[in-house]
């Protein structure tokens, strides 16, 4: 009886490990054109068996041929989705940054007030805030700034007379670390007239990491935030500090 129970008991952790695990996974893919490449990695499992089924001899060779390599395929294909589910395992449970509620907040409100400013004047501005996984290699590209974040710190570097001006800026708490960053630019990004190169390289970044991006678009003077591959508009540009603040883990 022991055993029985044992035996019941280890078979539903295991079943709701994997059923979670799978869950993570179709929220990571969600709306990415790798959804699409795994509902027909499916649609190819099914007409395999099936072809096993009815003894299809040539298409079941063909397709016994191409499984044979999907875990190769699989790894090219998803390998942004499998870096950033890797990072999350290593970084994200065992590498939290620890800062005080006070300093998150302060550096809410002066990029607030930046953003608002940049909005008016429609000077475009990508700021990066890191959360749970690194984003060293970004903060590499760029230049080391170091420096408590303030509203007329990042007007200074975004002005278009600047040579800082093209890249992003990168924020743990309140302090600046580097400008002018070099963010990868994604090229999985529904058309949208109003999207350039800094929304490319937002959703890039967003699709490795879980950094929290602000962008202040040239053409629309909006503010937008994108978060897990996804993007939130807020016109005007000054309600986006509770949106912020939510996000970042403090309250407004």
């Amino acid at each position: 009886m022991h055993t029985f129970t044992y035996s019941i008991i280890k078979n539903a952790v295991d079943i709701a490990i994997v059923s979670y695990l799978i869950y993570r996974l179709l929220l990571m893919l969600k709306g990415s054109k790798a959804a699409q490449v795994l509902v027909g990695i499916f649609i190819i499992f099914a007409a395999y068996i099936l072809s096993n089924v009815f003894n299809l001899t040539a298409l079941h060779w063909l397709l016994n041929n191409f499984i044979s390599s999907i875990v190769l395929i699989i790894i090219i294909v998803f390998q942004q989705d499998l870096k950033r589910a890797l990072a999350y395992v290593g970084k994200g449970y065992f590498g939290r940054a620890n800062f005080q509620t006070n300093e998150v907040k302060e550096g809410i409100k002066q990029v607030t007030e930046a953003v608002t400013e940049l909005a008016k004047t429609r000077t475009g501005a990508l700021i990066v805030f890191e959360r749970n996984i690194g984003v060293k290699e970004v903060i590499d590209t760029g230049r080391i700034i170091d420096a408590v974040v303030t509203k007329e710190l990042l007007l200074t570097i975004f002005n278009t007379h600047t040579p800082l001006h093209d890249g992003a800026v990168v924020i743990k708490g309140k302090r600046i670390i580097a400008a002018g960053c070099m963010l990868p630019l994604s090229q999985d990004i529904q058309y949208h007239p109003t999207y350039g190169t800094r929304h490319k390289a937002a959703f890039g970044l967003s699709a490795e990491t879980d950094a929290l991006i602000v962008i202040v678009s040239e053409e629309t003077g909006k503010a937008s935030i994108v978060v897990d591959k996804d993007i939130t508009i807020f016109d005007p540009p000054e309600i986006i500090k509770p949106e912020l603040s939510k996000l970042l883990g403090v309250s407004s």
